[in-house]
């Protein structure tokens, strides 16, 4: 089984200024969930970020920020208990056809949106509010692939236990690079060479 771009949807939680100086790896966790971000919007992957209390953690980097659609600030540990699924599985658009003037059985009915089954989800910490966030997602029904090299948390032990939790889940495990070439697929891509100089 492999990534689909058409049925992605990315999901980052938490890369915030006042919890990235402490966490495990930080620079590079961050760098590559920038690389992540940046790659969705090259594939058209919808992407999303979360941010734990905010007011007393800081807010993403701009960068990051920049690339998502939303960021959803949130109190609970996982994103989903805060407003993530709504965001991740919209509502049906509204039927066509002024509903005065159309008799019910003329009218146009509802279009189901797009679905997209797919979460490639990263973030810190990886053992409470990534761990979470991906579990609540599993009970949602969503594929949840989690970026191993975009995770961290304060202590290399406490993400393992977390990464250890998530597979035995039902969690797919992958690296950035990984989601790159199963976004791409083929070296005939026209966004081949664009995807390569994010990931070098």
């Amino acid at each position: 089984m492999l990534l689909d771009a058409d049925d992605s949807q990315l999901v980052l939680v938490d890369y915030q200024a006042r919890l990235m100086p402490v966490i495990h790896e930080g620079p590079a966790v961050l760098a590559n969930a920038l690389r992540l971000a940046q790659l969705a919007r090259l594939f058209g992957v919808p992407a999303f970020g979360t941010e734990q209390n905010p007011s007393r953690l800081g807010e993403n980097p701009a960068e990051l920020r920049a690339l998502c659609r939303k960021t959803l600030a949130k109190m609970h540990f996982s994103a989903c208990a805060d407003g993530l699924v709504p965001l991740l599985r919209p509502p049906a658009k509204p039927g066509g056809g002024n509903a005065r003037s159309l008799p019910r059985h003329l009218q146009k009915p509802a279009e189901p949106a797009p679905q997209r089954g797919t979460v490639v989800i990263a973030g810190c910490e990886a053992h409470v509010c990534l761990l979470q966030t991906a579990l609540d997602l599993l009970d949602e029904e969503f594929e949840v692939w989690v970026v191993t090299d975009a995770c961290s948390s304060r202590t290399e032990r406490s993400r393992d236990a977390a990464f250890d939790r998530l597979a035995g889940a039902g969690c797919e495990l992958v690296t950035t690079e990984m989601v790159a070439f199963e976004w791409l697929r083929t070296a005939e891509h026209p966004r081949f060479k664009d995807m390569l100089a994010l990931i070098k």
